[in-house]
């Protein structure tokens, strides 16, 4: 049995789309074992993995944040004698750990982040819109270029495990009509739907017949934003104010009919759990290679415009001033979408 560690630290959604390629790896080589590496409060992403698969936690944000701290955690892990190092994220921290093993004569193989074809997407005009290498298609060529074959076979975290759904029903009551998801927020300016308007799509929603809106976001500003809307509206119930960590919210957005989702981290937990979700794009794009995974593409809510994409991650000012990528999606455009899906159901 070969023993291989793979690295992955962050963010989430980088994370969760890492799940379906080592799943379906460890699960086509059973004789071999595989590590995931990446922040401990990652690590319930992770849930009914396959049993050669393990988890290895780092506190990027006390113990091992620093240089030093993190550099003494590299070289524990030299204890156990990996035979290979997957390396998934290709940063610096990740670096270190790939320096130590390939020092120890151990093979590392790291992934490719195509930075080229990157800049080439965002830049301005004129340019070719091409869609890139999908990032989970990057990941899965890493795990083939050493030694291991499988095919895509990931379908959901519960898939193998029905969800234990008793304590939703403890939480909300025993499943009745229609259940949507809405995530309304991203790290990044550029990948926020413009929240008044998001608003009156909450609104729109919960107002129709038979219907629970369920409203996820962050500790901070977004849950006191969510506990507004949840006031206002009915129907309407604010997931981040429960304090869920990532097996119970995961747990809910299997249970929803849909999700609604920006080009963020809520996009891949909805690929996790098997369920459906709506995108809105603005300064990113889907072609960059960061769709949800297995994600169906007309679901994919943007604008056409010719400046489009400017950013990998939505984190660049707007050169236009406007923000014309998310203005310009009517608030209709997206209940329509929503209730057109809800008719195929």
């Amino acid at each position: 049995m070969s023993k291989t560690l793979v690295i992955r630290l962050s963010s989430i959604g980088d994370v969760a789309m890492t799940i379906p390629v080592v799943y379906a790896a460890a699960e086509a080589n059973p004789n071999d074992s595989f590590t995931v590496l990446t922040q401990t409060f990652l690590t319930p992403l992770f849930m009914n993995c396959p049993s050669n698969i393990d988890l290895l936690g780092v506190n990027l944000r006390t113990t091992e944040k620093s240089f030093f701290g993190f550099l003494s955690f590299a070289w524990m892990l030299r204890k156990y004698k990996f035979d290979r190092v997957l390396d998934l994220h290709h940063v610096i921290r990740s670096w270190i750990v790939d320096i130590l093993f390939y020092m120890n004569g151990k093979k590392v193989f790291v992934v490719d982040k195509r930075r080229k074809e990157r800049k080439r997407l965002t830049a301005r005009q004129p340019k070719v819109i091409q869609p890139l290498h999908p990032v989970t298609a990057r990941y899965a060529d890493v795990f083939h270029r050493a030694g291991f074959h499988f095919e895509e076979t990931f379908v959901s975290l519960f898939s193998t495990k029905p969800a234990d759904t008793g304590s939703l029903v403890v939480l909300f009551g025993e499943k009745k009509g229609v259940w949507i998801g809405i995530a309304p927020f991203a790290k990044h300016q550029g990948k926020i739907y413009p929240l008044a308007k998001m608003e009156q799509v909450v609104k729109a929603l919960s107002g129709q017949e038979s219907v629970t809106v369920f409203l996820f976001g962050s500790a901070g500003e977004e849950e006191e934003t969510l506990k507004q809307w949840e006031n206002k509206y009915k129907n309407t119930i604010n997931v981040a104010s429960r304090k869920f960590i990532f097996d119970k919210t995961l747990l809910i957005i299997s249970m929803l009919d849909v999700h609604l989702s920006m080009d963020s981290a809520n996009m891949h937990l909805g690929s996790l759990a098997g369920t459906d979700v709506i995108s809105i794009w603005g300064a990113t794009h889907p072609f960059a290679g960061f769709y949800g995974y297995r994600q169906r593409p007309d679901l994919a809510i943007q604008t056409a415009l010719p400046c489009r994409p400017c950013s990998m991650f939505g984190q660049k000012p707007c050169y236009r001033g406007d923000w014309a990528c998310m203005n310009t999606i009517e608030p209709e455009q997206v209940i329509h979408k929503i209730n057109a899906y809800l008719k195929e159901l």
